[in-house]
């Protein structure tokens, strides 16, 4: 199968022969043929390779996403309940637990509800992004705002989210945590919109690199809602 990506960060010729090496010590890569004038990347496969996986065969200097959402010949053509089947797993599962935690208080408390939710949001999508922290770190490069200019974010961004889970769910000083929280969500969303209105065909880092989720609309509404959330609970205890 051949796949042709955008590549950002080359300026010479030099700098097409590093990409084209990098890509071809990938032993399932047969051929890569790369242009600097294009910026683009055509590569041939013997089995489907992850973006995240080419991006970290390549140098930071270098950036690597798909072209336009296109699918070459080859690739699995996935309907979008197969695409997103992962992250709606996660939210049913944590949906489930926060709703059956609230079956055992006497009332619905809508705002420990979020607490309960938020933790387990927080927590688990920490987790993936840790199975592999370079990878996700790369991903997030290529579109978070802040990630780009500091790329150690990305690192801390996988722990700061683990903290934030843990937070929640011990209840440590809401007024900070949602605080923490409402900025954190904020400024990532910038680069969601920026990367969805654009059409940008990249890998949302939101499950870290072990899922291949496209950037698209449900990652604007899991910023969002965090973000609500956030909100939300911070006014109720001010």
């Amino acid at each position: 199968m051949t796949h042709t990506y955008q590549i950002s960060g080359m300026t010479c010729s030099s700098c097409e022969e590093k990409v084209k090496k990098a890509l071809e010590t990938d032993d399932n890569i047969t051929n890569a043929i790369v242009s600097k004038d294009n910026g683009t990347a055509t590569v041939t496969m013997k089995k489907h390779i992850s973006l995240a996986d080419l991006q970290n065969a390549l140098d930071n200097k270098y950036q690597i996403s798909e072209i336009n959402n296109q699918h070459e010949a080859g690739e699995d053509r996935r309907t979008w309940l197969e695409t997103y089947k992962p992250i709606l797993l996660i939210f049913f599962y944590i949906s489930l637990v926060t709703i059956l935690i609230q079956l055992t208080n006497h009332h619905f408390d809508v705002m420990q509800a979020m607490q309960h939710f938020m933790a387990g949001f927080f927590i688990v999508f920490s987790f993936f992004k840790l199975l592999n922290l370079k990878g996700f770190a790369q991903s997030y490069a290529m579109y978070d705002v802040l990630a780009k200019k500091v790329p150690a974010w990305g690192y801390l961004y996988a722990f700061l989210e683990l903290g934030l889970g843990i937070s929640y769910l011990l209840h440590f000083n809401p007024i900070f945590t949602n605080t923490v929280t409402f900025i954190v969500m904020t400024v990532s969303i910038i680069g969601v919109l920026q990367s969805v209105l654009n059409k940008k065909s990249i890998q949302c880092a939101c499950l870290g690199a072990v899922f291949n989720l496209p950037m698209s609309t449900v990652t604007i509404i899991e910023d969002g809602l965090m973000i609500v959330m956030s909100l939300a609970m911070l006014i109720s205890v001010l």
